[in-house]
């Protein structure tokens, strides 16, 4: 299969998480239940895939992984309580790439006018999106999905050092899924349908199990541009798979900020790919 069709497999993948997760809850699943089901099956998924090569279980960054992993889970279940498919996965990817940008402004990597224009764009689209009147999104599942994204911007920081990713994965997958039953009593016993199980399931094995593998597959084929644009891609497909498929229609007001951010991250993110080469001197 070509690199594009992997691509794209991966990112529909990425993005049916927002859309499992918010069915599940929708149907009357508790979130921190479908949490925990959700990282329980990827570990068990992650772990059939890397235990022939090993995983990696010690360490201080393991932890530190594991538990933005499970900030980002939490975070990302309780918000679709009320958010939308598509704006809940908006509102976390611009959260993800504005994380990732102030700490790497924090380290002193060096930021061009056009980068700094393209986060600042982002920035001011997302502040639209979020300011009052809006939607009917309640306010505390908007920070629950900021702190979602942050979370998941601190699990990515750490992935970037990762020498061995699925293995890494696998472990923080496993890590993650001990807290969550060490935690046991705070969702043991809260309502979960059949659907919703199998949807958190489904997210836990398939979307983010093998999605996350895929993507450790094919991002090393791709350049730093192409990368960061491709993955502009799930709010995208989750916006348009929420319409199709649970009636969630964005407003034009929606739709606006979200390009607003969109085009500010693809400024962003080729401006910094276009800096990284002439660093490296390509």
């Amino acid at each position: 299969m070509s690199t594009v069709l992997l691509t794209a497999l991966a990112m529909t993948l990425l993005a049916a998480n927002s859309l499992l997760t918010r069915a599940g809850v929708l149907d009357g699943t508790d979130p921190l239940a479908f949490a925990a089901i959700r990282v329980g099956a990827g570990a068990l998924v992650l772990w059939a895939l890397a235990a022939r090569r090993g995983i990696g279980l010690r360490g201080a960054r393991r932890w530190g992984a594991a538990i933005a992993l499970v900030v980002y889970l939490l975070g990302f279940s309780l918000a679709y309580r009320s958010l939308d498919a598509g704006l809940g996965a908006l509102i976390l990817f611009a959260t993800v790439q504005l994380g990732l940008f102030a700490t790497g402004l924090a380290r002193g990597e060096g930021a061009g006018p056009a980068r700094l224009a393209g986060m600042g764009l982002a920035l001011a689209g997302l502040v639209w999106l979020l300011a009052p009147g809006a939607g009917p999104a309640a306010p505390v599942d908007v920070a629950l999905m900021i702190v979602a994204g942050l979370g998941w911007a601190a699990y990515s920081f750490a992935g970037k050092y990762e020498p061995r990713p699925l293995a890494g994965t696998a472990g923080n997958f496993l890590l993650a899924a001990g807290l969550f039953a060490l935690a046991a009593p705070l969702w043991w016993g809260a309502p979960v349908t059949a659907a919703g199980a199998g949807l958190a399931a489904a997210s836990g094995a398939v979307a983010s199990g093998l999605g996350y593998a895929l993507l450790f597959r094919v991002l090393p084929r791709m350049g730093l541009a192409t990368a960061g644009l491709a993955q502009l891609s799930v709010p995208v497909i989750a916006m348009l798979g929420g319409a199709l498929l649970l009636a969630e229609i964005p407003s034009p007001r929606a739709l606006a900020a979200a390009l607003l951010v969109l085009a500010g991250i693809a400024l962003a993110t080729g401006a910094g790919a276009q800096r990284t080469m002439r660093s490296n001197g390509s």
